[in-house]
């Protein structure tokens, strides 16, 4: 392993141990916080792991990142492609973050962007022959690490959380609506 690539996976472990020692706080002296707030903080760290790792991998297997994974993602639903607008609306990101990420998968051939047959301001973005191979071939290797990664609990406890999970949403949802 380069030393490059070692630094990153420390930093990355960094990070989780970051959110790691903040739960670990909050355990510490649970009469002083909220259950919810552990929970929050729980579901953070179990994201944020996640998400790491993810990184972590698309980097080393792949040399591509997760915003890159993302949007090559929306693309292989649109068959068609999609304008920049509807793309950066879908990932809910800037315009310019998004034409940075095009620029760079036109560049690397993953993407085509073309002008729009009835309005010549607009571009619209598709994945290519080999950008959809590529895409395949990293969302297949996504979903064998997220299987790993949750591999620790049981299909029954996997559809209780998400159930769980989905209750937890609706009221956020509904709190949300209260307020606004």
């Amino acid at each position: 392993m380069s030393g490059a690539k070692t630094g990153e996976r420390g930093e990355a472990e960094g990070v989780a141990a970051t959110w790691l020692d903040s739960e670990t706080k909050v355990l510490e002296a649970p009469h002083d916080h909220g259950t919810e707030l552990r929970l929050w903080l729980r579901m953070l760290t179990c994201a944020t792991l996640v998400e790491a790792e993810i990184r972590r991998r698309l980097r080393e297997e792949f040399d591509s990142t997760l915003p890159r994974f993302d949007l090559m993602a929306q693309l292989e639903r649109a068959r068609d492609g999609m304008v920049l607008g509807e793309l950066s609306k879908r990932m809910m990101v800037s315009p310019g973050n998004i034409t940075a990420l095009v620029e760079r998968l036109v560049e690397s051939g993953h993407i085509s962007r073309t002008t729009s047959p009835t309005d010549r301001r607009v571009q619209i973005i598709a994945l290519t022959p080999f950008g959809r191979t590529a895409f395949k071939t990293m969302a297949d290797a996504h979903a064998e690490w997220i299987s790993g990664l949750f591999a620790g609990i049981s299909a029954k406890d996997e559809q209780a959380l998400l159930d769980q999970l989905g209750g937890l949403k609706h009221s956020i949802v509904a709190a949300l609506g209260k307020s606004g």
